[in-house]
């Protein structure tokens, strides 16, 4: 069977410090399948724009920001993540700069700065903890990754640097 996976975005917005991250607090709609978890923000590409015009969109339209540094730090596929088993491919990027003032919540939930040595003990997909240091380490190359997932849950990870 060919892999037509849906195509996202994955956005971690930076503090003018670097220090801290905005990161939904997906805690607005039951029945969402990421309820309760913290995420990054991004979303689907829209049939008529590349991967970064879709992250700026979705930056801009989840928090109310304007990307103006970004960069494309690695792709994750996620063969089964989606809630009826839909296969996901994910471009992530770190925003280091931007212009606006975020929005506190948006309908997923809360919007929150959290200092990025705090990632850790937040509530969040298993997998994300996986991929999350690659995403903000100081090695310069990009991550290209594998996670599959079954009924929810993380069935393995790797991942190759280029």
């Amino acid at each position: 069977m060919p892999y037509t996976p849906i195509v996202a975005t994955l956005g971690y917005v930076l503090s003018p410090d670097g220090c801290d991250v905005l990161l939904v607090h997906r805690n607005a709609r039951p029945g969402d399948p990421h309820l309760g978890k913290y995420n990054g923000l991004g979303g689907k590409l829209e049939a008529d724009e590349d991967v970064v015009a879709g992250m700026r969109r979705e930056i801009h339209e989840e928090a109310g920001i304007d990307c103006d540094e970004l960069s494309l730090r690695g792709t994750i596929s996620w063969p089964g993540f989606g809630k009826h088993g839909e296969d996901w491919l994910g471009f992530v990027f770190v925003v280091s700069r931007f212009s606006g003032t975020a929005f506190t919540s948006n309908p997923e939930g809360t919007l929150e700065w959290v200092p990025l040595a705090r990632l850790h003990e937040l509530p969040m997909w298993e997998g994300d903890r996986q991929f999350l240091p690659l995403v903000f380490d100081t090695d310069p190359r990009q991550f290209h990754g594998v996670m599959p997932y079954r009924d929810g849950r993380m069935q393995s990870w790797r991942y190759s640097r280029i």
